[in-house]
């Protein structure tokens, strides 16, 4: 396909580099020569510099023969407006990223059916339902769902006292009647690797699983040895009343005990007037000593989302020296994600990944049912539905030959669903849970087709 990408910041370009990957064809409009060179050195896309919003620079990058638009540049009425130019060239499928809740709230006046836009994504909904998720799900800094939130996709660390640590993928194996799960992926420094039988899990090892979600409390209490105790009532404290803040809040406060730390004055007391539930403080993130005063120390979770990501990070680490059990930090910046990691944040989610995951999720829809994109790695997480025409019905995986840098963590057969083995046979309306490495996507999905 033809894809005209506006906007080559962090989503513009991840989005570029991805696509690009799977063998279409990318053209990127930047107003910025240096973003645009940059991107034509390392990417395979053909680069236009202009404005985005231009029906002439659109013509310069072929936009009549574009078959989906996407636009993410950082101002909301340039990727609007650039949308609706594309709506007048007769483009099939048009993407907009856009900051203002004027444009995604339930009241909008211009809502995206009036604008014409196919999907119009807030990437401050995303983070904080990511967010949401992590924080409900104990001890995993990734969290992504399938099959209708039946199989879920999660990301543990591994310590030195974690009882899995020296264990090989074999000697796991032999626990599946007790416990059903499937590693799907060691992450190791810079490598991410798919195991195989004889590879160990190390300590400080990421490693990422499948497993179906009324199996998730007695896997959670053996990868954490039962270190952590289900509180019916979490204490939960989240830094920073902006937008994400203030929905991070909205859905935790019904089964938690929350507290949003806010340093302006006015704004806490819209904050105050608009949550139900929610203790709201008027205080600094560093102010410990009145946080302590508020019961942070020995909280079940700190969540930091202030816009500053060095305040995330630090107060996240404040957080983590008051016995906070977990530690979760909004980070833009590419280069500060695995450092924040590093000094021991539970977890770190990017704006970008967020917004380019929904993107990616929506552009291929059809074969690929829903999408999940692990950061750092490029690694993704996909499901896909087995089709009635395809040719690997009902023949043992294990004669099958499935492309390298993938794994099958799960089949989902209408209700019911297995771990596969090399036994398993896929039938016409199978569901399946897909890791795939970088590069492995195509092979995947002609694999299916």
């Amino acid at each position: 396909m033809k894809i005209l990408i506006v906007g080559a910041g962090q989503v513009g370009y991840f989005l570029s580099d991805r696509l690009s990957r799977e063998g279409h064809e990318v053209t990127l409009v930047d107003r910025s020569e240096e973003k645009i060179q940059h991107a034509q050195d390392r990417l395979n896309v053909l680069g236009v510099t202009g404005n985005g919003a231009s029906a002439e620079v659109l013509e310069q990058a072929d936009i009549e023969s574009t078959d989906i638009f996407i636009a993410v540049t950082d101002l909301d009425e340039v990727n609007i407006l650039a949308c609706l130019l594309a709506r007048e060239y007769k483009v099939t499928t048009r993407v907009a990223r856009t900051k203002s809740i004027e444009y995604t709230g339930n009241h909008a006046v211009l809502s995206k059916e009036k604008l014409g836009i196919d999907l119009l994504i807030n990437p401050e909904d995303a983070v904080a339902d990511e967010l949401v998720q992590i924080a409900c799900s104990s001890g995993a800094f990734d969290v992504a769902e399938f099959a209708e939130g039946n199989v879920q996709f999660l990301g543990y660390r591994i310590g030195k006292e974690n009882p899995l640590c020296e264990l090989t993928l074999a000697e796991l194996g032999e626990l599946r009647g007790i416990y059903r799960f499937v590693i799907v992926a060691i992450s190791r420094g810079k490598e991410t690797i798919i195991p195989r039988g004889d590879d160990a899990i190390q300590a400080g090892d990421s490693i990422y699983l499948v497993a179906h979600q009324k199996d998730l409390p007695s896997i959670q209490y053996m990868l954490q040895a039962g270190g952590e105790v289900k509180h019916r009532n979490r204490r939960v404290f989240i830094l920073g009343g902006g937008n994400i803040g203030k929905q991070i809040a909205t859905q935790l406060e019904i089964q938690s005990e929350v507290k949003l730390i806010e340093k302006d004055h006015a704004r806490c007391l819209v904050l105050a007037a608009e949550l139900e539930r929610t203790v709201v403080l008027h205080a600094e993130g560093s102010d410990i000593e009145t946080l302590k005063d508020e019961g942070l120390e020995g909280a079940d979770v700190f969540i930091a989302v202030t816009e500053k990501d060095e305040t995330n990070i630090l107060t996240c680490l404040l957080a983590r020296q008051q016995g906070v059990r977990r530690t979760l930090a909004l980070v833009s910046q590419p280069e500060l994600l695995g450092l924040a990691s590093d000094l021991g944040i539970d977890a770190c989610i990017s704006p970008r990944l967020a917004a380019a995951s929904t993107i990616l999720r929506f552009v291929r829809r059809g074969e690929i049912i829903s999408l999940a994109t692990i950061e750092g790695s490029n690694s993704e997480v996909l499901e896909l539905e087995v089709k009635d025409d395809t040719g690997i019905l009902d023949i043992p995986l294990k004669e099958l030959h499935f492309p390298r840098g993938a794994i099958i963590g799960a089949i989902v057969h209408g209700e019911d669903y297995e771990i596969p083995t090399g036994e398993s046979r896929l039938a016409a309306g199978d569901r399946v849970v897909i890791f795939t490495l970088p590069g492995s996507l195509a092979k995947v999905e002609r694999f299916f087709a």
